[in-house]
C-alpha cells in the first residue's frame, strides 16, 4: 500500500518525509483497503494535559481524488481557557478552504509566505516528534 499524493494540489511545502510517514502509519494500522475514500490520522501523547502541557495532539485528514490523495486539513490542538480549559484548534492548515488559522491571529491565505514559512517549521518539528516516539496513541480512521 502506498498513497500517491497529488503534488499539484499541495498548497504548502508538504515534504516527501511527511508523505512517507503517513503512508507508513496507515500501512501499519492494517486498515487499508482499496475502497477507502478518506483517512483521518490522530497523533496523541497520553500525558498531554492542561496542567502539565506536553506535545499537542495532531489530526491529519486525507481524501481520495480519483487515483490520488490530497490533504484536507492538518490541525494541531492545544488546551485553552481559564479554570475549565478546553482542547481547541491551535493551528489549522485547511487545504480545502485555502486558509490557515492560528490562535489569536486572523485567518490567513494558506499560500501566504508567512504561513508557508511557519508550516515548514511546524512540519519539521512534528516529524521530529514522530521520530522520537512521543505520540504513544496513533489512531487511523478510514471511510
Amino acid at each position: 500500500m502506498n498513497l500517491t499524493f497529488d503534488v499539484e494540489r499541495l498548497l504548502l511545502p508538504v515534504s516527501v518525509d511527511l508523505q512517507d510517514t503517513l503512508n507508513r502509519v496507515i500501512s501499519e494500522s492494517g486498515k487499508w483497503t482499496p475502497m477507502i475514500q478518506s483517512v483521518v490520522i490522530n497523533f496523541r501523547n497520553s500525558n498531554y494535559s492542561s496542567e502539565n502541557g506536553g506535545w499537542h495532539p495532531v489530526e491529519i485528514r486525507l481524501v481520495r481524488l480519483y487515483d490520488q490523495w490530497i490533504f484536507d486539513y492538518i490541525t494541531d490542538f492545544a488546551y485553552c481557557g481559564g479554570p475549565y480549559p478546553e482542547l481547541v484548534k491551535d493551528v489549522d492548515f485547511n487545504f480545502s478552504s485555502g486558509t490557515a488559522s492560528f490562535s489569536y491571529v486572523p485567518e490567513l491565505p494558506i499560500t501566504s509566505s508567512e504561513v508557508m514559512e511557519f508550516y515548514s517549521m511546524w512540519e519539521s518539528n512534528f516529524l521530529s516528534y514522530v521520530e522520537m516516539g512521543v505520540f504513544d496513541e496513533i489512531k487511523v480512521t478510514v471511510d
